[in-house]
């Protein structure tokens, strides 16, 4: 299975395509960024290009987004929120199915703790995926622990549903 996992935001959207045969392997990660003086119409539009091309490029099995569950910032959190619904649209334009996770459900995946910090989640990422450094910028890292909670969930779900 390949999953292209996402760490969503405007300014930084993290992206990351895992295939989970026979070992997780990173096939590619990295981030788009948006310039704050663009308007925000244009920004989502790149964004949703962005994730289009990546989709169409890298044909994956599904796309894991990670939730939003709670933001201190309003502000912050109506752009993620956007950054998520561009995401979800392209994904579902594309035929894509998609898979969300809260931020504890990840790190419960990655590491076994879903209280796990940055630090430990990165590093969880870079053994798991047989890295040689962690994954940088952490937007990058982030969207591969979303990918590799996905690949790891996916088939005990795919079981209980039958």
């Amino acid at each position: 299975m390949r999953t292209l996992g996402i760490d969503p935001g405007t300014a930084r959207l993290g992206y990351g395509v895992v295939d989970d045969q026979p070992q997780p392997r990173a096939v590619i990660f990295g981030v788009v960024e948006t310039a704050s003086s663009e308007a925000m119409a244009a920004r989502l539009s790149q964004l949703f290009d962005a994730v289009t091309a990546l989709i169409e490029e890298h044909r994956p099995d599904a796309v894991a987004v990670e939730q939003l569950f709670f933001a201190r910032n309003v502000t912050n959190a109506l752009a993620v929120g956007q950054a998520r619904g561009v995401v979800l649209l392209a994904a579902a334009r594309a035929g894509v199915e998609i898979a969300e996770y809260t931020p504890s459900e990840v790190k419960q995946a990655v590491s076994g703790y879903g209280k796990a910090d940055k630090g430990q989640m990165q590093e969880m990422v870079r053994i798991i995926l047989g890295l040689e450094r962690v994954p940088r910028p952490d937007d990058a890292a982030d969207a591969l622990a979303i990918a590799l909670c996905h690949s790891q969930t996916a088939p005990f779900l795919e079981r209980t549903r039958q």
